[in-house]
């Protein structure tokens, strides 16, 4: 018991050292303060509605009306029954966020490096490196919690992989399990596609170095091990997976039926998203030196040059006052590479990077090639329309890649594996010391290489760059020649700031190992120098982004928006309608409203070309059909004002005509000049034999009676047999209709509407989202949380009885 106390204790200090170290970059947090994040406040406003039914019913909907005039809440965050390896992450995610994800950073990584056989000092030297790598960080400042989530579990699944290829073949499954069960659950496709990427670099490497050694039945047999555990970490988010699956065809990732643009021109037909939607954030060769520099492109769209630079004077010259000045000098545009936005540079450090160069000189074997493989094909996939013949290739023919926008975040697996061979460069530093002359020949060469490149950019930089920005034209016909020349001033020079600043950071490093080689310096004092190396240049670079002027008090970040005037007149109205806001931004309007608007990576497919074909045009025949009673705007002095659109079609309405038409091109353009208040338009190639004419009396009524975002309820009374369109949104797969209590079926008409056929008389209409995937995917969870409870005991109760014959 002693002995594994002290065996223990390591790693025990190592975590709580990650605990505070999370604690003390996001301090704010100890005083109650949250991070503000644009996203995470998109977030707020779009699932408003659905966490407020939960909070009042203490149930869940999955269905909002809300946004995009309806959608299923798959991806809003819904809970689901039985997701007990939920649980288990929000037991790992104890620390008040971003804090937890950095923690979840350090502590993955430690893991997967420990694995690997790494001395626990160096292991956390490696965790400090990966979990302060600055686009890690950045994620967290803009909100992409569920990127940075899935991140964060990358190493844990890595861990469990390996620990299976060392044969230790129960451990390996558990841990590969949860780990599994744990990425999934960040639930973060993009990210766990990636990773699936490298675990078939890591495969294919592994299976060379199989045949070479004559290992193939143990390759074989690890392979089947990891492909049930895969599995079964997969069975554990079930019900997620399965309605992001079902949901994912009829979204925007999903094969459109349209071959026109809303403009009429021919639109190219891919089962994904658009190509050049994918690759619109493309990485610019040149910015691969941001990587090792990390404002070789002058880092983000906003940087913070100071009073003393160029922009600065360039404001004060065009009349700007000083604050005026000083405050568009802590926004300066000093990006100038070719994407259209960037936040701030990937950078992975200039000590990790010189780490990285020395390992290639000195690690061998199937580790090193699964590494070096990972970050290659990771950066040449970054490059996107950059490198069009290969982003084409996996855009055409590697299934679901097409699937994913921007190529650049591909670069989270470098991020990953660089780090990992660069402390494998130190283990091999410290070890073999028989080979001290080849140690210092990889110490010359690694040191040539990249403190050569740092002083290659700063003697000839002028030559080398012309430091213009895409976006140059804008502020040159703006602000004229002189500001343009101002900002290519001042990106010159925080170039020669950071290059020289990686020059030293290099210079250090190398000097730091040199000590070592020739005794003047001990293994634990290389390995604190490094860590503080790494920690000033990472941190550094990341306060720079993400700091304390980020955190707000919580009431700002839970309640985000506030109601104006425009839309309190609007909630005085307790109808059912939709609202179209010209002008409140994406979300927002979602936060008070049953709105047109959203912000979304996966809106519904026929809705988001609905918007952008006419809800987008203020097509007033289409706003009606949607039950557009209210839209908000903007007049020509900058005052809002509510537009009461008292032509609205209303909830539902007995049209006279179906009119039959064959392809969806044909069925969107007949929307602009249809009229919805008597007709309606009907695939006839999916719906065959429906009468076209019905007869509708001036008595005929139809009304909704009773209302929740997952149930609807119509009285309808019409003497003759008649056929109802309704102002929702229709979906397929969950939306269930009952007649008089007696399920019957609804169909699609005017491309995104819900519409059905009502015999003559009095009758009771419900619409229940009630979807069977949820049903299905939870007990599919449930047994498989059972079947892992099972494992886990019998694989410690054999864990233990090894342990105790080893011992005996």
């Amino acid at each position: 018991m002693q002995f594994s106390i002290k065996k223990l204790l390591p790693h025990i200090l190592v975590i709580l050292g990650f605990i505070i170290i999370s604690l003390a970059y996001f301090n704010p947090v100890l005083q109650g303060k949250q991070i503000f994040q644009s996203d995470i406040m998109q977030y707020i406003g779009m699932s408003k509605q659905q966490n407020d039914f939960r909070e009042a019913t203490g149930e869940e909907t999955y269905w909002t009306n809300s946004a995009f005039a309806g959608m299923p809440t798959y991806q809003l965050g819904a809970k689901y029954p039985h997701n007990y390896i939920k649980k288990l992450d929000l037991t790992l995610r104890f620390l008040p966020r971003p804090a937890d994800y950095l923690f979840l950073y350090l502590l993955g990584f430690y893991v997967l490096l420990l694995v690997l056989k790494v001395d626990f000092k160096l292991a956390t030297l490696g965790a400090l490196a990966f979990g302060f790598s600055t686009y890690l960080i950045i994620i967290l400042g803009v909100g992409h919690n569920s990127k940075a989530h899935a991140i964060a579990y990358m190493p844990l699944v890595l861990s469990g992989i390996l620990l299976t290829f060392q044969k230790r073949y129960v451990a390996g499954f558990l841990l590969t399990t949860i780990a599994m069960g744990l990425e999934m659950v960040a639930n973060h496709f993009q990210m766990t596609y990636y990773l699936m990427m490298l675990v078939v670099v890591l495969g294919i490497a592994y299976l060379i170095d199989a045949y070479k050694k004559k290992e193939l039945p143990h390759y074989f047999k690890t392979v089947g091990i990891l492909m049930v555990a895969v599995i079964l970490g997969i069975a554990l988010n079930a019900t997620n997976v399965l309605a992001t699956q079902e949901y994912v065809k009829e979204s925007t990732r999903g094969k459109s039926e349209l071959t026109i643009n809303p403009d009429g021109s021919p639109k190219e037909v891919s089962s994904g998203l658009d190509r050049d939607y994918i690759t619109q954030f493309s990485y610019g060769f040149a910015e691969t030196f941001n990587l090792f520099i990390p404002r070789f492109m002058g880092g983000g769209n906003g940087e913070d040059v100071g009073k003393d630079s160029a922009t600065y004077e360039a404001f004060r010259t065009l009349g700007a006052t000083t604050t005026q000045a000083a405050q568009e000098a802590k926004r300066a545009p000093m990006y100038w590479g070719d994407q259209p936005i960037v936040e701030a540079p990937a950078y992975i450090g200039a000590v990790v990077l010189f780490l990285f160069v020395f390992a290639l000189f000195l690690v061998r074997g199937r580790l090193k090639w699964w590494l070096v493989g990972g970050s290659m094909l990771s950066l040449l996939l970054s490059y996107g329309k950059n490198l069009g013949f290969l982003t084409d290739f996996f855009i055409d023919y590697v299934p679901m890649y097409n699937k994913f926008r921007a190529v650049t975040s591909i670069q989270v697996i470098l991020e990953l594996c660089i780090p990992v061979l660069a402390i494998f460069g130190l283990v091999k530093l410290f070890n073999d010391f028989e080979k001290k002359e080849e140690k210092l020949k990889a110490l010359k060469y690694s040191a040539i290489i990249t403190g050569g490149l740092a002083l290659l950019f700063l003697l000839f930089k002028s030559s080398l760059f012309d430091f213009v920005g895409v976006n140059d034209g804008f502020y040159r016909q703006n602000y004229g020649e002189a500001f343009v020349d101002a900002l290519k001033e001042d990106r010159k020079s925080i170039f020669t700031t950071d290059t020289l600043r990686t020059l030293i950071l290099v210079l250090f490093s190398a000097g730091a190992i040199y000590m070592y080689l020739n005794n003047k310096l001990k293994e634990k004092w290389v390995v604190a120098v490094l860590g503080i190396l790494i920690l000033f240049d990472l941190v550094g670079v990341d306060r720079r982004y993400v700091n304390n002027d980020d955190f707000v008090s919580s009431i700002e970040v839970n309640k985000p928006f506030q109601a104006t005037e425009i839309d309190n007149y609007i909630l005085e109205d307790k109808g059912y309608y939709r609202v179209f806001d010209l002008v409140g931004g994406a979300a927002k309007p979602s936060y008070f409203h049953n709105s047109l608007n959203g912000y979304n990576a996966a809106e519904l497919k026929r809705y988001s070309e609905l918007f952008d074909f006419y809800v987008a045009k203020n097509n007033i025949n289409v706003l009606n059909m949607l039950n557009t009673k209210y839209m908000i705007a903007q007049d020509n002095e900058g005052n809002l004002f509510p537009y009461k659109n008292d032509e609205a079609n209303g909830h539902a309405w007995f049209v006279k005509e179906l009119k039959p038409i064959t392809t969806a091109n044909e069925e969107i353009k007949a929307l602009d000049s249809l009229d919805n208040k008597n007709k309606a338009v009907f695939n006839s190639e999916i719906y065959k034999n429906l009468e076209t004419k019905y007869s509708v009396d001036s008595l005929a009524t139809i009304k909704l009676v009773s209302y929740k975002p997952n149930y609807l309820k119509y009285q309808s009374d019409n003497s003759s047999k008649g056929f109802v369109v309704f102002s929702e949104i229709y979906y397929g797969n969950g939306w269930k209709t009952f007649l008089d209590g007696k399920e019957t079926t609804h169909m699609r008409v005017n491309y995104t509407l819900r519409g059905m056929e009502v015999p003559a008389g009095k009758h009771t209409i419900e619409f229940k989202f009630d979807p069977d995937v949820v049903k299905t995917g939870s007990r599919i969870a449930l047994a498989s949380s059972i079947l892992l409870g099972l494992l886990l005991v019998g694989g410690l109760f054999f864990e233990f009885k090894k342990k105790s014959k080893e011992s005996a």
